[in-house]
Parts: C-alpha cells; structure tokens; sequence
C-alpha cells in the first residue's frame, strides 16, 4: 500500500491547478505590499505585475538540474569547440574599436570581455524568453529559496522602475538570469553600465552597454589588466600533491619541478603567485592559476567555466588577429 501511495505522489503535477493558483495570487499580493515598503511604486507593480503568471516550467527547471559529470576534456571539447573560437575571433574584428576602448577605460583584456559575451548568451543570440518578474515571482513562491528570489524581484522591480527596460523586452532566463550578460538583477544594479551615455543600462540590445557592463564587472571584482588568467603546466612524477592547494610564486613552482605544457621553463614574472589546479587529478589536465582566474569565479564558481573562458579568450587573440 505504500509502495502505490508513494507511486501515486510521484506523477502528481508540481502545482495543482486550483487551490495552488488561489495561493499564488495571495502570495502576489503580499509581494506587492512589502516592494512598496522598499520604495518601489504602485504605478511600476501594476506595469510590471499586469498578466503575471505562475511559471510551472520554471519550478520544473530549477528541481531537475541535472548533476555534471563532465571531465575537464569533455567540457571543454563541448563548450570551446574550434567553431566557437571562430566565431569569437570575429566578433572581435566586428567590434574591435568599441571592445578595446571600453577594455582600456577598465583595464581589461577585450578578449576576456568577447569570452564571457559568448559563453554566457552566445554574443547575445540566447539570452531567454522568460518574464524576468514571473520567473523570480515563481521561484519565490516554490519556496526553497524564497529569500534570495525576493529580493531579485525587489531588484528586478527597481530596473524597470529606473527605466532601464520596458516589460516587453524584460526577458531572461528560467532563474531570472538576464541579457546578453546573464547578470541577475541584483548584480545588474550593482555593476551592470551605461556604456554609451544614453541615460539606459541596456544590457539585452546594446553593446556598448554590454560591453562595459561585463568589463566593470571584471575590474571590480579585482581584475589585473596586465596578466593572463593561468597556463597549462606539467609536474614531475614524484610531485608532492599535498601542496597542490597553496599559493606560490612562479619561481617556487619552478622549483618544486613544474614547467610550461611544451616542458619549457616557467616565466620569469617578479611576484606573480599562482595555485595549482588539477580539476580531474593528476591524470587529467594542469593549470598553474592566476588572480585572474580567481576573479572569473566570482562570476561563476565553476573551475570548468574559468578555464573554459580563459581558453576561449586565449583562443581569440591567438595565432594574432590582423592588424585593423
């Protein structure tokens, strides 16, 4: 008997389409009370309110994610295929004198801004179609996470309010990530920039802004313009892997018997520190990393998103772009 009550649970639809609904429209309302308490209009929560709906999609999305079990090669094969890197090094030629005039105003590398454009919305051709307020309204009300998706809507609720976007093109993804740069709305009003002056911080159909908006985000999260993000290395075999989590000068390193992935010596950079990173273990592939790396994980946590954007940017700028 159990057996078949728990069977029955488990083909039960995530929101019934009665009570559940009541309920979200109740939970609606208390949402638009406490934004008014944090300064946010009647006139923007009937905007931005107007047709919300309760986004079962959205639920199911979050409640599925599937667990990773990529190695480092078979990411990297997926994500930074020779095709990619072609496409980035045009983009590139396309937008270089507006990406190497926000990337000096910044102090960030343009191939570093290219990289991330493309891996977080395919320079902006896959940014979602989700209503940014249903889908943070949604998974506020499924509860798990409630108070951090409150106060992306508060946030999302102020953007439209600023005036940075209108409710037809207030689109992202099923989280409520947002734009060509993916930023969720908190972020977004933390870093994201007004690149052209225009008044807007427009970062779903303006590049300008994009662009900015993704180097501000670099510069504040620590960025060093004049170093790279890492390098592939090799260790000798009877390396020491107890040390692989300490942060060492280059010359250090060199020391302890790492050399460059072609087995020549590592650079001679006065102070550059530098942690080991063996994703997959020894067997797999090695990268000495950088400030910079550190700093690409502040944008995403993942060791296989910072490689891979390195990667890519590395793979921009090399063999060398012709001359404009």
């Amino acid at each position: 008997m159990k057996k078949l009550l728990l069977a029955s649970l488990l083909v039960l639809p995530l929101f019934s389409q009665g009570a559940e609904e009541r309920d979200f429209g109740v939970y609606v309302g208390k949402l638009k009370a406490e934004a008014l308490t944090q300064g946010i209009t009647q006139g923007t929560l009937d905007k931005a309110f107007e047709g919300v709906t309760l986004l079962q999609r959205v639920i199911e999305a979050d409640r599925s994610q599937p667990e990773s079990k990529l190695t480092m090669e078979g990411y990297l094969s997926r994500t930074v295929p020779a095709w990619k890197v072609k496409q980035a090094r045009a983009q590139y030629r396309e937008n270089r004198a507006l990406l190497e005039k926000i990337g000096q105003a910044y102090g960030v590398q343009p191939q570093y801004i290219v990289a991330l454009w493309a891996k977080e919305s395919s320079f902006g051709k896959v940014q979602g179609n989700f209503s940014v307020i249903s889908a943070l309204t949604s998974m506020a009300f499924e509860g798990r996470r409630e108070s951090f998706f409150k106060d992306e809507l508060f946030a999302a609720l102020k953007i439209l309010q600023q005036g940075h976007v209108d409710m037809d093109h207030f689109k992202g993804s099923w989280a409520g990530a947002m734009g060509q740069t993916q930023f969720m709305p908190s972020s977004f009003l933390a870093l994201a920039v007004d690149g052209d002056g225009d008044g807007k911080k427009d970062i779903w159909s303006n590049k300008a802004d994009v662009f900015a908006s993704i180097a501000n985000y670099l510069a504040k999260a620590g960025w060093k313009g004049d170093q790279a993000w890492g390098r592939q290395v090799k260790v000798p075999a009877d390396f020491d892997w107890a040390q692989k989590d300490e942060i060492k000068s280059l010359d250090e390193w060199a020391k302890l018997g790492l050399s460059r992935f072609d087995g020549g010596p590592l650079p001679k950079v006065a102070d550059m520190k530098a942690q080991l990173k063996a994703v997959d273990g020894p067997k797999g592939r090695i990268y000495l990393v950088y400030n910079n790396y550190q700093v690409l994980k502040r944008w995403n946590r993942s060791d296989y998103f910072a490689t891979g954007v390195g990667l890519l940017a590395n793979g921009i700028i090399w063999p060398p772009l012709e001359a404009k």
